[in-house]
């Protein structure tokens, strides 16, 4: 069975139940499954390997047209449960509109095929033999959901790829008794050396709230609170003046990519002997700012060497097949000399964010956007992205946030209002929940209000092209040049704004194309070798270098993705030069 590891590791309960495996399946195709109420009977004619989507190979039905209308059903059973506890059902992703029954009971409906969201399920059971059936209702060719790099026609081409329809990230059951925390938010301040922690609990009682803090195995913080409100705010010493020295900025115990320091944090509710929930989690004490046209890490300079991650694989599409395929992709890029990763039109699983916590690498979190642009879009977008933010703000190795790529889901955003004032509101809205990481209003091309100027340029031609490089060159060179450009012959900033003073990157560039294995492909420019890829590869790191502003840069991409064959690894993640190579060009920047 695939999938079994506990799903959200930065909140994590003993008493839990996987409910991935196998599940019975029908396609809707004539829409016909409410009025026959399939979520009473229903004859299911086909299986499906849950977590996996019906595109995909490891779902074991491997179908790529078009099936808009989904239904999925398995009975569970309910084991230890006591009185006073509630049964919490979480589902990881469904993409796109989804409808949960238990017992013929409609108990949620969701909107969103990237957020995460839970429902207490208790008062539909009859701790007997229990049954769920979820409905999925994803439109193929629609232009106004949240779909990143899915595309609306039945064969993958360009930049898109195979769509994910239903559910695609882990479906599990928790108890928990009726007082319990409900969520932990959790803000680090390096330069006070304290931890802000917003403790947030399901029910009013005559109890307290324990917390400790450990290092290393020592127990540092142990603190007792009396419950008095549903929400609780406080602040714990995390450094003290044994530990860190504030005048110095000692790095030993915060958290970067060359040092990814975490410290463990335990939660109990409890009154007397009585113990109500334990939860256990993890932070790590990191600060992220930029100013004059620098980004600092923990208020030093840092200049991040990212590599754009699609999140596809072969035979799980948006699903990684296992924990592991995590840990490879980090442990290859940060082979190659990168430091973190720009998650592209995808919301990144939390098992990835874990494992990019505790190896440390950085990552860019981004929305997957629609095609195009009206009123309904713009309610959902706002929703869903809300809540990944919610779900993903503990996480140490976010820095950046970016709602919104090259325009997508804003064409006219040049000459439109209405597009002009949603990234606006979406730059803001984002640092009205989050102020403590950066944010991307528009990533490419076309910037309004930004944190970061972060440039789009595949202009770069070949080695046989010397004017053209020439001229990618001198583009890069100082801010004027870069302000200046047109890449995609999109200004850098829409008119009416301009570049104040925020940091400069180069967040797409690249994709050499050099084909290994597979089937015929594209990139940007073709090499036929790997000393030619190498020599490729050093030419644009090098006019990189060259440049008076540029602060860091994303290189596309991580690995082939279908027909897209500009990666560094193959589709299965077999490198397609030796990684000390890739490392030893990006290591020749070393600010």
């Amino acid at each position: 069975m695939f999938r079994q590891e506990y799903p959200r590791p930065q909140f994590e309960r003993n008493n839990w139940c996987n409910l991935n495996g196998t599940w019975d399946f029908s396609f809707d195709d004539d829409n016909i499954g409410h009025k026959e109420k399939w979520y009473k009977s229903h004859n299911y004619d086909l299986k499906i390997e849950v977590p996996f989507c019906f595109q995909s190979e490891l779902s074991g039905i491997n179908d790529s047209s078009f099936h808009d209308r989904v239904w999925y059903h398995r009975e569970f059973q309910i084991k230890d449960y006591k009185q006073n506890q509630r049964v919490i059902l979480h589902i990881g992703a469904c993409d796109y509109e989804s409808e949960v029954y238990i017992n013929n009971h409609l108990v949620k409906k969701h909107v969103g095929g990237f957020s995460s969201f839970s429902i207490d399920i208790t008062d539909y059971l009859t701790f007997e033999k229990e049954e769920i059936v979820i409905y999925a209702y994803d439109p193929s060719t629609s232009e106004y959901i949240l779909r990143g790099k899915q595309y609306w026609k039945t064969q993958n081409e360009g930049i898109w790829y195979t769509r994910t329809t239903g559910l695609w990230q882990t479906v599990w059951l928790e108890i928990v008794d009726e007082i319990h925390v409900d969520s932990i938010r959790m803000t680090p301040d390096i330069d006070t050396g304290m931890l802000d922690v917003e403790v947030n609990l399901s029910k009013l009682t005559d109890a307290y709230l324990n917390v400790k803090v450990i290092d290393c195995e020592e127990e540092i913080v142990d603190l007792n609170i009396k419950v008095q409100q549903l929400s609780m705010k406080f602040s714990l010493d995390i450094f003290h003046d044994k530990i860190f020295n504030m005048n110095t900025h000692h790095q030993g115990k915060t958290w970067s990519p060359e040092n990814p320091y975490l410290f463990d944090i335990k939660f109990k509710v409890y009154h007397e002997e009585k113990v109500y929930d334990e939860v256990k989690s993890y932070f790590g004490m990191r600060k992220i700012h930029q100013k004059n046209g620098l980004i600092y890490l923990n208020n030093r300079p840092y200049y991040q060497k990212l590599v754009l991650d699609q999140g596809y694989y072969k035979n799980g599409l948006l699903t990684a097949p296992n924990d592991d395929d995590y840990v490879k992709d980090i442990q290859l890029a940060k082979e190659m000399g990168f430091n973190g990763c720009r998650k592209h039109q995808v919301v990144s699983d939390p098992r990835f964010l874990y494992h990019a916590d505790r190896l440390g690498f950085i990552v860019w979190g981004e929305m997957a956007n629609s095609a195009n642009f009206n009123t309904s879009y713009v309610e959902h977008m706002m929703c869903e992205w809300t809540q990944v933010i919610k779900r993903d703000y503990n996480h140490p190795c976010i820095v950046t946030w970016v709602p919104i790529n090259e325009s997508w889901g804003i064409p006219h955003v040049q000459t439109s209002s209405l597009e002009q004032n949603h990234t606006l509101a979406m730059y803001h809205l984002t640092h009205s929940l989050d102020t403590t990481r950066l944010v991307i209003s528009n990533d490419g091309w076309e910037m309004m209000k930004t944190d970061i100027c972060g440039i789009h340029n595949y202009e770069h031609g070949n080695e046989n092209n010397i004017e053209k490089h020439k001229q990618y060159e001198l583009s890069l060179l100082n801010k004027e040049s870069i302000i200046n450009s047109m890449p995609a012959n999109r200004p850098i900033y829409i008119d009416g704004y301009n570049h104040q003073g925020e940091a400069i990157m180069l967040t797409e560039f690249g994709g050499i194309f050099y084909q290994v294995e597979g089937n015929n492909g594209w990139g940007y420019t073709l090499v036929n070798s790997e000393d030619i890829f190498l020599k490729e590869y050093k030419r644009l790191i090098e006019a990189v270098k060259k440049s008076n502003c540029i602060v860091g840069f994303c290189y596309t991409q991580l690995t082939d993705v279908f027909q897209e064959m500009n990666g560094l690894l193959t589709f299965n993640r077999k490198p397609k030069v030796d990684t000390e190579k890739i490392k030893e060009i990006n290591d020749s920047i070393d600010r």
